[in-house]
């Protein structure tokens, strides 16, 4: 049997994947990170993107978007505490492109720096989405 790890995937809602895996990858603070069995435990924020979890026996790969949160690894778990967590199957496009709109108009009409700083986080989220979209549409 191959060496495994436990993922978990949660947002504020629900329990979006838990099972044994391969290894999983996603993007941390400081770029992209890759966990495998074993790994030395590490407490880590990440930023909105694609969490691929390479699971056991199957050949494609699972995906979460997540909307930034926490990462917590020890040896044989990994946990993702997601503010946002969307199964790969589950995203759409044309809602995804209508927040990048949106949040690119609320950049151009803001009132306030807080404004403006929050219509760059949810720019940079709807981005995120559709990235996670088009490496999906790859994948198939």
């Amino acid at each position: 049997m191959a060496h495994t790890i436990h993922i978990d995937v949660v947002s504020a809602e629900e329990l979006i994947f838990s099972g044994e895996a391969e290894f999983v990858a996603l993007p941390g603070e400081s770029g992209e990170l890759g966990i495998y069995p074993k790994h030395t435990p590490l407490i880590t924020r990440i930023k909105p993107g694609a969490v691929r979890i390479k699971m056991v026996d199957r050949a494609e790969e699972e995906y979460v978007f997540v909307a930034g949160g926490i990462l917590e690894v020890q040896p044989n778990v990994v946990t993702v505490l997601a503010d946002t967590a969307i199964r790969g199957a589950d995203l759409d496009e044309a809602q995804a492109m209508e927040a990048k709109k949106l949040a690119e108009e609320a950049m151009v009409n803001r009132e306030s720096k807080i404004d403006y700083a929050k219509a760059q986080i949810e720019l940079a989220i709807a981005i995120a989405e559709l990235a996670t979209i088009q490496k999906l549409r790859q994948k198939r």
